[in-house]
């Protein structure tokens, strides 16, 4: 049998066995996108590992409660306590209201997520409209001593949080050493000497008369501070603390280490038992940034229309890239990779579909049952895609060999052999057929014309007509292949 699920939690730094607080519910938070711009190939890593956390757990049982945010305010520029805000930034060069900007790239995020199939969360909230919420656990913080108020902002005080609390445990960051890393000279910068101690940051902000985005709140007209968003709308639709909190690396810190000061602040427990990081997406060895002008955007890929790219890429192909890696590994996008990931999905796919013509025989040389085993027990490592989808192409490999009539199956582990290809390829990874469903029910029946009349061309001799049909077909993406139960076919090409 394989062995329970074990998780990676980057808050002990460990592999641990994942136990429910509440069994069987699991509640699981991703910190979403700040929608002030079209979604790029960094976007997209995020939702997928998700996807696959999300619909493994349901796989083994669990009901999952699955929430990812929209940040649609108080994300300011270069994640600071000063400057603009992200949004209103974008909607003043576009000359549109806020909200305008931040439905629009929303709506643009949703198409891109929803071509990868994956899987809407059960709650969307946005930042924007639970602005009662984070209030009311600003007033809390302070009441309970950890937070002031200074000139119409709330500042989140650090130092006074670590008397009792460990501030840096989550992303392994020393005090000392940010007190020292601060100095006086940020002291100096704009709005800094409002607090008491550089590394404090701001729960809500005073807006001054231009910022477009405020509200009112007991300090005055402002808006919420970037973290406090996360801590409020975690709290309410999972709980003051819940199963999983996930996101990427980059939020390590500040963002996830001032979560769990502000939720610890507010409601003295750690808002989430399981803290787990997916890295990051570089581009030929390189981070992706404006100024190497490497910064792919879905629709693009999809498209083949950026400098970098050779072709345009399937949104299966991206997704079966993705996942060939283990997701708290770093993942270095390229041509090349990309090329091989579509020709690994396409034969994987090709022995899906090959996997339901298969003709049972008196006694099997495939091992069904370990072929499960195995596959579990890559998923029950830490969601380890990569070995698991290695398990599915030994499959593919045995289901090849029934096939040229090489090995043998049973009509038992046959169905058994079905079930379990189509649950952990479509249900649990999340993978699509995108010849079936562009329409490749349509093309079949043309196909099975041009093989019968390939095949009276051979029963004429006409060797020259019979290899022109084949030939032409492999040209056009379809591979006829002869067997003992006659000709089938393979797609090569997207």
């Amino acid at each position: 049998m394989p062995s329970p699920l074990k998780v990676y939690n980057t808050l002990s730094g460990q592999i641990e066995n994942f136990n429910p607080i509440n069994p069987p519910f699991v509640g699981l938070y991703l910190c979403g996108p700040t929608v002030y711009g079209y979604p790029h190939l960094g976007h997209t890593r995020g939702p997928i590992v998700f996807d696959i956390i999300h619909r493994y757990l349901s796989y083994l049982g669990y009901k999952v409660r699955f929430v990812r945010n929209i940040t649609d305010v108080g994300h300011l520029v270069n994640d600071a306590d000063e400057g603009e805000d992200k949004i209103a930034k974008r909607a003043k060069i576009e000359q549109l209201e806020p909200m305008e900007i931040a439905q629009h790239y929303t709506d643009s995020y949703h198409f891109c997520i929803d071509k990868l199939n994956v899987k809407r969360p059960s709650i969307e909230p946005r930042a924007s409209g639970h602005i009662i919420e984070q209030i009311e656990m600003v007033k809390q913080i302070i009441e309970n001593g950890f937070a002031y108020e200074a000139n119409g902002s709330v500042y989140f005080d650090v130092l006074k949080y670590a008397e009792t609390n460990d501030y840096g445990k989550l992303s392994g960051r020393i005090l000392e050493d940010l007190m020292a890393g601060a100095g006086e000279a940020r002291r100096e910068l704009e709005g800094q000497e409002e607090k008491k101690n550089p590394n404090d940051f701001a729960l809500w902000k005073k807006a001054s008369e231009e910022h477009i985005m405020q509200w009112p709140s007991p300090w005055g007209q402002g808006f919420p501070g970037w973290h406090i968003e996360c801590s409020a709308m975690s709290a309410k639709y999972l709980g003051k603390t819940f199963d999983i909190h996930g996101g990427g690396m980059d939020l390590l810190f500040p963002h996830h280490e001032s979560e769990i000061a502000q939720s610890t602040a507010c409601n003295h427990v750690n808002p989430a038992k399981f803290w787990i990081h997916h890295n990051m997406v570089t581009i030929n060895g390189q981070k992706m940034a404006k100024s190497l002008d490497n910064g792919i955007l879905i629709t693009e890929l999809f498209e083949g229309k950026h400098p970098l790219l050779e072709q345009a890429y399937s949104p299966m192909t991206l997704k079966f890239f993705i996942l060939q890696a283990h997701y708290r590994s770093t993942l270095d996008f390229g041509n090349d990779a990309l090329k091989a990931a579509e020709k690994g999905l396409q034969r994987l796919m090709n022995a899906v579909v090959l996997l339901q013509t298969l003709k049972p025989g008196s006694s099997s040389d495939i091992e069904v049952n370990t072929l499960k085993e195995n596959i579990l027990e890559a998923l029950n490592d830490d969601f380890n895609t990569p070995i698991a989808i290695a398990q599915l192409f030994e499959a593919a490999n045995w289901i090849n060999k029934v096939n040229d009539g090489n090995a043998s199956i049973t009509a038992a582990d046959l169905e058994t052999l079905k079930s379990l290809i189509n649950t952990i390829v479509f249900d649990v990874l999340g993978l699509m057929d995108e010849k079936k469903d562009m329409g490749t029910n349509l093309v079949d029946p043309l196909l099975q014309i041009l093989i019968a009349m390939r095949n009276d061309a051979k029963a004429e001799k006409d060797y020259k007509k019979s290899d022109d049909i084949r030939n032409n077909l492999l040209a056009a993406g379809f591979e006829l292949k002869d067997g003992k139960e006659g000709t089938t076919y393979n797609i090569t090409k997207n």
